[in-house]
């Protein structure tokens, strides 16, 4: 990575009048804006379809992208809908409730008129289906079979479903062949959005860092199609699953439920699997935020089934094994190493370092340690560092210090010789002016919000990714200080 800039925005947070942001017009128009600032990053979330909970980290598929972005504009200009009656839709927040719903009803629409009314796309969509592998067509089947059982997890299908008995899984397929290809339409149109979002982002001369959960949902069709590679029970439910163990801020740790990996059986085929979902994320973009990396060293293992995240027991990962038949299999490791946290084994580190993976430092956690803390811009070790004011997972920078105790209000004010005013500008100064090789803020931050800007609070559910900017709040003039921090500190675009 050059010495660059970037800006954390989820596309669901894009303005519009459709209940959700989508890749329509208006995620042109953010390219536009993020050529008008001279950075040359756009930093989103997990691309995946949403489940329970409406979060980008915990989907129905890792290598699926979310039919809820697919732009009603540009169906409507290829014309696979007719101008749709809108509903009326909040423009401050992201209503799921509402739009997915009647997102779904648009695809299906779409699907029905190039499927039965020969319609020029159809050999496109014919050709995206031959060329996509396994992932497509075991995606669409669950689904369908989660549609055909009101959507229930798959745990709770009926057993010849639940546990992929061949004769079973073959006359469901038959069954539900237009369900199948109804998803599979909704996948082809997600990634000719995309593919041409992704085209007008480079002629903008901006780069896209896309992210991978190190873990993957266990209602999806990852976990269903290969439970050989997942800690699961012949029932289906998980033997051991995914959290962290009880800490500072929680005296029960987190359980986060995601089934853990049979990782004897990932090193066994080469981390194949591994190797493929690493693949198709960078088919999409350009750089990816490998999400917990420190889970790569050593993980929390909980059993399956308990309330809380006490009863566990660290466990190591597969380390350098796993990124070895990566960059053979990728030709690289265009990565971002997520390795926050201050109770991290000295292997994480190592681990990062053997392999050149950038790290990450937040300067919001900075303040509570005096000058020594490892987060400040001055005590960076070296450039190999992506540094941000705040992440997706933290309050807002005006936010946060409001809510910070008194002597690290004074200290965080000192240090970006700011005011309460204008704090969230002084932090985006000092980031901007470290060694890192690339700063990211999220667009919160160059906007001033406050906690109505918050986009996740961990370890809750509801009220969640949901935060969207309104059409106005970017402009010329914002574009103009965004640029001027660039050229001020040498964060310029190739």
């Amino acid at each position: 990575m050059d010495r660059t800039a970037g800006i954390l925005l989820h596309p669901t947070s894009l303005p519009g009048p459709f209940g959700i942001g989508d890749l329509g017009p208006t995620a042109h128009r953010w390219i536009e804006f993020l050529g008008q600032t001279w950075c040359q990053w756009w930093q989103v979330l997990p691309l995946g379809p949403t489940g329970y909970g409406d979060s980008p980290y915990q989907t129905f598929s890792a290598f699926a992208g979310n039919p809820a972005l697919i732009s009603p504009e540009w169906l409507a200009e290829d014309g696979l809908i007719d101008e749709a009656t809108t509903p009326v839709f909040s423009d401050q927040r992201v209503d799921y409730g509402q739009a997915l719903p009647w997102k779904r009803d648009l695809v299906a629409a779409a699907y029905e008129r190039t499927e039965f009314n020969g319609h020029p796309l159809g050999a496109d969509f014919e050709h995206f289906k031959e060329t996509q592998g396994d992932w497509l067509s075991e995606y669409a089947l669950f689904m369908a079979l989660k549609e055909a059982h009101a959507m229930v997890s798959w745990v709770e299908w009926p057993e010849e479903y639940r546990d992929r008995q061949p004769e079973a899984i073959a006359e469901a397929a038959a069954d539900l062949a237009d369900s199948r290809d109804r998803v599979a339409f909704g996948q082809f149109l997600f990634f000719r959005q995309w593919a041409s979002l992704r085209e007008a982002a480079r002629a903008a001369g901006v780069k896209i860092i896309g992210d991978i959960p190190i873990f993957v949902a266990h209602d999806s069709a990852d976990v269903w199609a290969n439970r050989h590679l997942f800690s699961i029970g012949r029932d289906g439910y998980p033997k051991t699953v995914a959290g962290v163990p009880p800490d500072y801020f929680s005296e029960t740790g987190q359980l986060w439920g995601n089934p853990l990996y049979r990782w004897g059986v990932h090193r066994r085929s080469s981390y194949s699997w591994w190797v493929r979902r690493m693949a198709a994320t960078l088919s999409t973009v350009d750089l990816v935020r490998l999400d917990h990396f420190r889970g790569f060293y050593d993980y929390w293992e909980i059993p399956g089934g308990v309330e809380t995240a006490v009863e566990g027991r660290w466990r190591r990962g597969p380390g350098g094994g796993l990124l070895t038949k990566v960059r053979e299999g990728l030709g690289g490791l265009p990565f971002i190493a997520e390795d926050l946290g201050g109770d991290m084994s000295p292997g994480v580190a190592r681990l990062r370092k053997r392999f050149g993976l950038p790290g990450m430092k937040v300067t919001q956690f900075a303040f509570d340690a005096g000058p020594g803390h490892e987060f400040l811009p001055h005590n960076y070790d070296s450039d190999n560092w992506v540094a941000y004011t705040g992440t997706h997972d933290n309050d807002t920078a005006k936010a946060w210090l409001e809510g910070a105790p008194e002597h690290e209000q004074e200290y965080a004010l000192r240090y970006t010789a700011s005011d309460v005013e204008d704090f969230h500008w002084g932090l985006l100064r000092v980031t901007w002016s470290s060694i890192a090789r690339l700063a990211i803020a999220p667009l919160q931050d160059f906007l001033g919000l406050g906690a109505e800007g918050r986009m996740n609070i961990p370890s809750t559910l509801g009220g969640n990714w949901q935060w969207r900017f309104e059409a106005d709040a970017i402009s010329d003039s914002l574009a103009r200080q965004i640029r001027s921090l660039n050229e001020t500190y040498g964060r310029l675009s190739a």
